[in-house]
């Protein structure tokens, strides 16, 4: 089984931390193969940004995404760019208080507010750890406490109590967008 995730946004969101993240819950927390590209626009904070991740049960053997299984957008410029990559079958999730989608899109959209949920955690910068909670929570690509384990051992020590809030907020909330929670 191979799985292809792009995560897409713009710089400074943390989206190649969120495609690492998940890569490790993969292959060190979930006993899967993995690999991870990346590709970013000249702009530090604030271009383009994207994180493609293959998840597989065999060894990758091409490790670039080509047609993603599930898509995050956390930007409009993000909807844009990939919009193209859209049919359907593919799961998108996407932060609808940043991204406006156009009406008859193929796909399964399910929304997240993600930056709403990191700053009522805390913090706003923890809006990529809120959506990897999602993402777990509403694929099931991977076990949850993969995906937490490679959240917690991958931020600095002061910061793990917020980034363990955002990614249960982030997770409650996938729950109840699939009729899992309460």
């Amino acid at each position: 089984m191979r799985t292809e995730v792009r995560l897409a946004g713009f710089g400074g969101q943390g989206i190649v931390l969120a495609g690492y993240v998940l890569g490790k819950a993969a292959a060190i927390f979930g006993g899967k193969e993995a690999t991870l590209t990346q590709s970013y626009g000249p702009e530090a904070r604030g271009g383009a940004c994207a994180a493609n991740v293959v998840i597989s049960d065999a060894k990758v053997a091409y490790p670039s995404v080509s047609r993603p299984d599930v898509l995050v957008l956390m930007s409009q410029e993000s909807y844009h760019t990939y919009k193209g990559d859209i049919r359907a079958g593919v799961k998108i999730l996407y932060d609808n208080d940043l991204v406006q989608v156009e009406p008859g899109m193929p796909g399964e959209w399910i929304a997240c507010p993600a930056m709403k949920l990191a700053e009522q955690a805390g913090k706003k910068i923890v809006a990529n750890i809120v959506m990897l909670g999602f993402l777990a929570a509403v694929t099931g690509m991977l076990p949850r406490d993969a995906v937490k384990d490679a959240v917690l051992s991958s931020v600095p020590s002061h910061t793990k109590e917020l980034n363990e809030k955002a990614f249960a907020a982030g997770y409650e909330y996938g729950l109840r967008a699939v009729g899992k929670g309460g």
